[in-house]
């Protein structure tokens, strides 16, 4: 095969390299931010897109996220592309802190939490696999509870994309203008 390695991978490797990208964080993180700063449409559109898709990355349904965003996203003139991106908030790194966070704002806005002593029994729940039973105690502090830190989160990733696309274009549009005044005036030499 022509793109196999030579020497394969052992499985400590394979795993390090699904967790940590091979090139770091920050040039992974780098190459998102392109994607989002080169799609296609107003600022505004892609800035809602990506914020509906990070207020989606809140809820507690993991796998269902992009369901929900891209119908709020197309319903409110964002960009579904942008709001697919933006459903990457909860991946493994940050799914840890979305939950346990979600679940204790929605357990202290239902009330359900006034001694700082309730615990549930896990192996209790799942032993049944019953949503009705998973629906009180877990799901619906976590869907209450994360509706204020997904707004401001969306919030944030809004005004943060709006203005970062729109200085991006700005800056692009500066280049190719001054390009172009460039090519113009090499043109002008040249034919005199």
């Amino acid at each position: 095969m022509p793109f196999r390695r030579r020497i394969p991978l052992n499985f400590s490797q394979k795993l390090r390299h699904a967790l940590v990208p091979r090139k770091g964080f920050r040039r992974a993180l780098g190459y998102y931010r392109l994607k989002v700063m080169r799609i296609g449409g107003s600022p505004h559109a892609v800035a809602i897109g990506l914020a509906i898709g990070v207020v989606s990355a809140w809820t507690p349904f993991l796998g269902l996220h992009i369901l929900f965003a891209i119908p709020v996203a197309y319903l409110l003139g964002g960009s579904m592309v942008a709001a697919a991106l933006g459903t990457a908030f909860a991946n493994p790194l940050t799914c840890p802190i979305i939950w346990p966070l979600s679940w204790e704002i929605g357990e202290f806005m239902l009330g359900n939490r006034v001694d700082g002593a309730k615990h549930i029994d896990l192996a209790a729940l799942f032993a049944h696999l019953d949503l009705s039973q998973l629906w009180r105690p877990i799901l619906e502090p976590m869907l209450i509870g994360s509706l204020p830190p997904g707004i401001l989160c969306g919030l944030a990733f809004y005004l943060v994309t709006y203005l970062g696309i729109r200085s991006f274009r700005n800056r692009r549009l500066e280049r190719l203008t001054a390009r172009a005044g460039m090519l113009k005036s090499v043109r002008t030499e040249l034919q005199a």
